[in-house]
């Protein structure tokens, strides 16, 4: 249940913030948010992570698709069990469909958090896959060193 849960949650804040973003900002306006640590800057990708691949939204998109039928086909077997793991999933899979809803529905994802770092520019969906990344390279390192012991 908390891994559908997740997904809900995830893909409902990001679709609301993207779209609160394209109601108040026109592409490339930005707005300052918390100091100098966060800007929103409304911008517009037709490709993947850091702009690669311009123009390939919609063939993204359809990969999205098939990798989230592919994560739960293995949880309906059982093969991704674990609270890091399935949390990690989850978080992962709710990012992909909040970027594969903007790829198929509109050719492109908006993104609009910049971090004062600058190391590009995201949405919520990016740091759900993120957060997804880092739970399931944790469930990886418990369980190595479980196997050690």
């Amino acid at each position: 249940m908390l891994f559908y849960l997740i997904i809900v949650i995830v893909t409902a804040a990001d679709q609301l913030s993207k779209y609160a973003i394209r109601s108040m900002l026109q592409v490339g306006e930005s707005m300052p948010f918390y100091r100098d640590f966060l800007t929103f800057t409304h911008y517009q990708n037709t490709g993947a992570a850091g702009s690669s691949f311009p123009g390939s939204a919609r063939y993204l998109g359809v990969l999205a698709v098939i990798f989230i039928i592919v994560v739960l086909y293995y949880r309906q077997k059982g093969k991704i069990q674990g609270f890091l793991k399935e949390s990690g999933a989850a978080f992962f899979v709710g990012g992909a469909v909040g970027n594969g809803v903007d790829r198929l529905l509109y050719g492109k994802v908006t993104d609009f958090l910049v971090f004062r770092s600058g190391n590009g520019v995201l949405n919520l969906a990016d740091l759900a896959i993120n957060l997804g990344v880092l739970l399931i390279v944790a469930d990886l390192l418990v369980s190595l060193r479980e196997r050690k012991m």
